[in-house]
């Protein structure tokens, strides 16, 4: 399968795609410079700047939106209003959060790293619908791509570094427990980075380095590929109407000016399987 690009390489580094009937489609995050982007249904693309860094973002039950800003959370009370933060969760400026989304009881867990990736810097944290705060996994280096099977049981993550994506079994009350490996992804491939879950219970993974989007079995084996025509490929989701079309974010990071002229696009695919609808925040 091949995807085409949908928009303009718009992103330095394209990230947590997330499509939401609550704010019109499909919204994504350009890391480093704190952007959200919005897709509208004629293509155009809007951006608007939400803070220094700006990790990741999950619609919320009631309206409006949860985000991962630098160091701390912050709501937003409608699709487009104010940000109000809740407080900053660490003091190290050199560590912030990178990546998340919500479980089926709809708790925002996001992940931390360093910016130079320091070896266990990182922790997988866990935002409560009553605005409480939890660390629920310590010692990761760079905490990437979080989803949930169709049945809420099982939840899929991502330490990149490890090249590996993990499981854990889900209680709806004791949250995650019992992680271990699902799939060892060989380095010539790429190291995992987003990833998301598809109605039949396969993980589709993206490939940062690797110029693809790798879905697997519930079992762990890799039953298809998407080829990209960038190698950072950072995330997907999915969406449309119907939830049948994958959208994939990209980095331009690091790279020149001339190389990879499509690196920072996003794109999208029609896979020929239908997507889970986002779990809202319930706070």
């Amino acid at each position: 399968m091949k995807a085409e690009q949908v928009t303009e390489p718009c992103a330095e580094h394209g990230e947590g795609p997330v499509w939401s009937p609550s704010w019109g489609g499909l919204r994504w995050v350009d890391t480093f410079v704190g952007g959200m982007f919005a897709l509208a249904d004629d293509g155009t693309v809007t951006q608007r700047h939400l803070g220094t860094v700006l990790a990741a973002l999950r619609p919320r039950a009631a309206g409006g939106m949860v985000v991962a800003l630098g160091r701390e959370f912050a709501l937003a009370d409608g699709a487009d209003t104010e940000l109000r933060p809740l407080g900053e969760l660490w003091a190290d400026p050199e560590v912030r959060f990178n990546d998340g989304g919500c479980d089926p009881q709809g708790r925002f867990y996001c992940g931390s790293m360093a910016y130079d990736n320091t070896a266990g810097a990182g922790s997988l944290y866990r935002l409560d619908p009553d605005g409480s705060t939890h660390v629920v996994v310590r010692g990761v280096t760079v905490s990437n791509g979080i989803a949930w099977s169709p049945d809420g049981g099982t939840a899929y993550y991502v330490d990149t570094p490890t090249h590996r994506v993990d499981i854990f079994d889900h209680d709806p009350v004791r949250g995650l427990s019992g992680r271990r490996p699902l799939v060892h992804i060989d380095e010539a491939a790429g190291i995992p980075d987003g990833l998301t879950v598809d109605a039949d219970g396969h993980v589709w993974v993206a490939m940062y380095g690797g110029s693809a989007v790798h879905r697997y079995t519930p079992d762990g084996k890799l039953d298809g590929v998407i080829d990209l025509p960038v190698r950072q490929v950072t995330a997907c989701t999915f969406g449309g109407t119907r939830l049948d079309q994958l959208f994939i974010t990209t980095s331009r990071i690091g790279l020149g000016a001339d190389a990879e002229p499509q690196a920072g696009a996003t794109f999208r695919a029609d896979v020929g399987v239908t997507g889970l609808p986002v779990a809202p925040f319930a706070g």
